[in-house]
Formats: structure tokens, sequence, C-alpha cells
């Protein structure tokens, strides 16, 4: 059973990957209501006959979605059964299939009924919780099986603290940077990192609002990754978990605000925009790695 987990998870994993690129994919090219108004049916049919692009894009996410959507939920059901003794399996469980549902439930309303930009870009956070979740659950299989295992690692509360709110933080910048998206932000400036040459803030439209909100906070995200990326060197450096893994959560969040800027460099190029919903997804899985690490230790304390 281990060993069928061990594939399952990798396989839900790499799946809600896909769901989170395919969901950026459809709000690039503006396909969210490439099968109408009809959900879960495309145009009131399965397979629409008369194909467009939009329609195409939008009916792959929905079959991925669902797909995924199936595996994760195998995965939690036996994972609840066979390893809900090990203490984080039950609620990352249930949350992998709770934010599915919510995220499932929230397209399929933007599509019958339509939602605000602003609560369309809750779509992608949501998302990503759903994602971490099953990320997490993988680890944990993959710990069970003795091929990787940090339940040792002590965690300072210091840093604990800064990990917490670092996650709470980043759900922030992920709402502002799918709400450029959204609000089709994403070339209100025309350069970077500051928004036209010679032009006051005061003389922002909001589109050009919600691109430098965006851009600040992501501006603060890099200069609190890089502090504790410092931190962890002086203190955790013969930890590899924290240290190895901190330092790849650094490069990912270089990584991401290069393309950030590429794509503004580009005009909003599509493959480029996706790689950049991908990487942030990558590093919201590895933060909330940190986290269930900072929940460990302060267990560990308690006790």
């Amino acid at each position: 059973m281990i060993k069928f987990l061990k594939w399952l998870s990798v396989l839900s994993t790499i799946g809600m990957l896909f769901v989170l690129v395919g969901g950026a994919l459809v709000t690039k090219t503006e396909s969210g209501l490439g099968c109408g108004r009809s959900w879960p049916l495309c145009e009131g049919e399965i397979i629409p006959s008369d194909l467009t692009f939009e329609l195409i894009i939008e009916l792959s996410h929905r079959l991925v979605s669902g797909t995924v959507g199936i595996l994760v939920l195998i995965l939690s059901i036996l994972a609840w059964k066979y390893y809900g003794n090990v203490r984080e399996t039950k609620f990352l469980a249930f949350m992998s299939i709770f934010f599915l549902l919510v995220q499932g439930l929230i397209g399929a309303a933007a599509v019958v009924w339509g939602q605000s930009d602003f609560v369309l870009a809750l779509h992608f956070g949501i998302s990503l919780i759903s994602f971490a979740a099953v990320f997490l659950l993988m680890i944990i299989i993959f710990e069970i099986d003795k091929k990787f295992d940090a339940q040792a690692l002590y965690i300072d509360f210091a840093l604990r603290r800064q990990f917490y709110l670092l996650f709470a933080y980043t759900l922030v910048v992920v709402y502002t940077g799918a709400l450029v998206r959204h609000a089709q932000a994403s070339l209100a400036c025309i350069s970077w990192p500051f928004c036209e040459p010679g032009l006051s803030p005061v003389d922002y439209s909001f589109i050009q609002w919600v691109q430098m909100g965006h851009r600040f906070a992501a501006g603060l995200l890099f200069v609190w990754v890089i502090f504790l990326f410092f931190r962890i060197s002086r203190n955790y450096k013969k930890h590899k978990v924290m240290y190895y893994g901190w330092t790849i959560a650094l490069l990912l969040i270089i990584l991401q605000v290069a393309l950030g800027a590429m794509i503004i460099f580009t005009i909003a190029n599509l493959y480029i925009a996706l790689f950049h919903a991908l990487v942030i997804s990558v590093f919201f899985g590895l933060l909330c790695y940190f986290i269930l690490l900072s929940t460990r230790s302060a267990q560990n304390e308690r006790n």
C-alpha cells in the first residue's frame, strides 16, 4: 500500500500543479466563458461540436481539474484509512478535499453567475492551499516509508513566528498577483520596477495601482525571504533540510521576481506568465513544508 500511495501522492501533487497553471491559462487567455454560462456541461453538451480556442482551454481545464480531484479524493481517503495515526494526516486529507471543493464551487459560480475581479482573485489562493495540503501529504507518506525524515529538527520560536507571518503575507501577495491577472492589469505599467517615467503615483489609474501594489508587496516578500536566508544560514547551516530548503526558496523567489519583470519586458508573454504562476506555487508549497516543521517543533516544545 505504501508504494501505491507514494506514486498516487506524487501524481496528485503534479496534477495539482497542472490545475493551478491551467487556471492561470484560462485567465490569461480570457477563456473563462469558453463554455458559455453552462456548468458542468459545456454549452449544454458534454463535448460541443463547434469548438473554439477558448472552449478547448476551458473544457481541458475542467477535465484536468475533475481527474485530479478524483485522484486527490482517493489519496485522502486511503491516507486517512491507513495512516490516520500520523498526527497531520487527517487534517491534511480534509484540507486537500475541502479547498479543492471550494475552488471548484467558486469556478462554477463564476461561470454561471459571474463574479467580480476581487472574488475571482481568491480562486488562485484557495487552489494554492489545496495544492500545499496534497504536497504535504506526499511528504508525510515518504516519511512513513523512511525515505525522507526531518521530524527531529527543532526550530526556535522566533523563527517559527517568522514562518507563520510569512505564510499569511505570501497569501496576500498571491492575491494581489491574481487580482493583476483578473483586472487585466499585467501591462498597466509599461516599465519596471517603476510604473512609467515621470508619472506621479497620484496620477495612477486603478489598474496601475493594482499593478504597483502587487510589485510593492512582491518586493517586500523578496526582501523578507533574503533576510530569513541569512538568519537560517547563520543558525541552521548544519541542518540540511533548513539550509538547502531555504536556499531553494530563495532561488525560487529570485526567479519569481525576474519572471515578473520579464512579463513587462516581453509584453505579457503567455509562457512566461504561466511559468510565473508555477514558480510561486512551488515556493508556496515549500513554505508550507516549513510551516509543518514549525508546528512539529511547537508540539515537541509543549511536550
